[in-house]
């Protein structure tokens, strides 16, 4: 099966197929569930968005009423991905409240958490050598199809059952000009494609993203309509949105003159600096003093001058004229003697998750309706009292069990702890 047949069977997806076992994690929109799909005998990482939750967004103030297209954005981009470092889409959740999609689950967490378990919470140069080489292929690739990633932080880099990185969210990315022609071969739309196979291949959450509350459908840099597309790959070359997380936002971002590719070597110049210092480089005592430090000063790289430190100061240049990129970064001295074509099958990466194989069977009673208006607020069913009740049937008519809804709220990991440290402003 090729890839343009592989994406035409991507799966819808209902929670009569599907058993909970855990909610992994929680964003700014959305949650995360480790789910199990049981036609597939899979674990999968589904992250679920409440309807109510993006027409209450969409009516704020800051916002340019695009919330819907953001979400299928995202959607439409993991349904391009094909590269062992990036999210494939497994399947699509589009229900009365909730829509969601499904990628495949990466049990051993993310790397924010590997640094801190480290001595003195900082990566030895072989480590970060082996991540950052990784992430530069996973970076290469999306750039080649016109994807500006804009979120690059530690607690997106997760680590799959190999070991190897994955990198996740791309509600924050965007579309670009494409850095290199392999973005032909990755468009999804066909200039043949029937109306009748278009329909099948979108359904149901093209449905809903072109629903009567979507935003227009105009073609956009935010979007991936099946008509817009095509045109995108070779549509505008900068972004002017004030979008990232805030110690690892751009220069040229906090400036506002309009960003481009580029951003994603600075964010990976932070990043880099974090795994050897244990600590961002230009974090200030409030959002102010950090976009003005990004804006203004020098990273301080402490210690003897390495291949590493160059590579950091590098990347990190204020002006993304001046920034290195893509050749230059993979012919550093950091990386001398990398076989770039060998990376991802590095047997023995430096860390393996273990325990893959526990017991995860999944709990039916889930109501993830609940938990997600729970968290953030919305609905008029969101978690009332200690006993949360759900009156789902299994598969085989047999009753769910009681789940307590509101210790499942309280619980969830939040990844996004302060509002401010993760901005979107158009």
């Amino acid at each position: 099966m090729n890839d343009e047949e592989d994406r035409h069977q991507i799966p819808a997806l209902s929670f009569e197929r599907l058993k909970v076992v855990s909610a992994l994690g929680r964003g700014a929109k959305g949650v995360v569930f480790l789910v199990k799909d049981e036609d597939r005998d899979a674990l999968l990482a589904l992250k679920v968005i409440s309807k109510e939750l993006i027409e209450k967004k969409g009516k704020s103030v800051n916002s340019d009423g695009n919330e819907y297209k953001r979400v299928c954005f995202e959607q439409g981009v993991l349904g391009l991905l094909r590269h062992p470092l990036l999210p494939r889409l497994r399947g699509i959740l589009d229900t009365e409240k909730l829509v969601g999609y499904a990628i495949d689950y990466c049990p051993g967490r993310d790397l924010n958490v590997h640094r801190k378990r480290q001595t003195e919470r900082m990566f030895s140069d072989d480590v970060i050598r082996f991540y950052a080489a990784e992430l530069v292929l996973a970076l290469e690739y999306l750039h080649g199809i016109g994807i500006v990633y804009r979120d690059l932080k530690p607690e997106n880099v997760m680590v799959q059952e190999n070991g190897h990185i994955m990198l996740v969210d791309f509600d924050l990315s965007t579309k670009l000009s494409p850095k290199s022609p392999q973005s032909s071969r990755t468009s999804n739309f066909s200039d043949t494609e029937s109306d009748s196979a278009r329909k099948k291949r979108l359904s149901p959450f093209h449905r809903f993203c072109n629903s009567g509350i979507t935003p227009e459908d105009s073609a956009s840099q935010n979007g991936l309509s099946d008509n817009s597309a095509r045109t995108e790959l070779y549509s505008s070359e900068k972004s002017n949105s004030f979008v990232g997380t805030e110690e690892y936002v751009a220069p040229e971002i906090v400036s506002g003159n309009g960003h481009d590719f580029a951003v994603d070597w600075w964010s990976l110049g932070v990043m880099l600096y974090e795994m050897l210092y244990g600590e961002t480089p230009f974090r200030g005592s409030n959002r102010k003093e950090t976009f003005y430090r990004i804006v203004t000063k020098s990273p301080e790289l402490i210690g003897e001058p390495t291949p590493l430190r160059d590579l950091i100061r590098k990347l990190l240049e204020k002006d993304p004229k001046q920034r290195i990129g893509v050749e230059e970064i993979k012919g550093h001295d950091f990386f001398r003697g990398m076989d770039w074509d060998s990376v991802m099958q590095i047997p023995r990466p430096p860390y393996i998750p273990e325990n893959v194989d526990e017991d995860k069977e999944g709990i039916r009673g889930i109501d993830v309706v609940s938990v997600v208006q729970g968290i953030f607020g919305v609905g008029g069913d969101c978690v009332e009292g200690d006993k949360q009740k759900t009156d789902q049937r299994g598969i085989n008519g047999d009753h769910a069990e009681t789940v307590n809804t509101k210790d499942w709220v309280g619980s969830v990991p939040n990844h996004h702890p302060t509002q401010v440290d993760n901005f979107l402003v158009f």
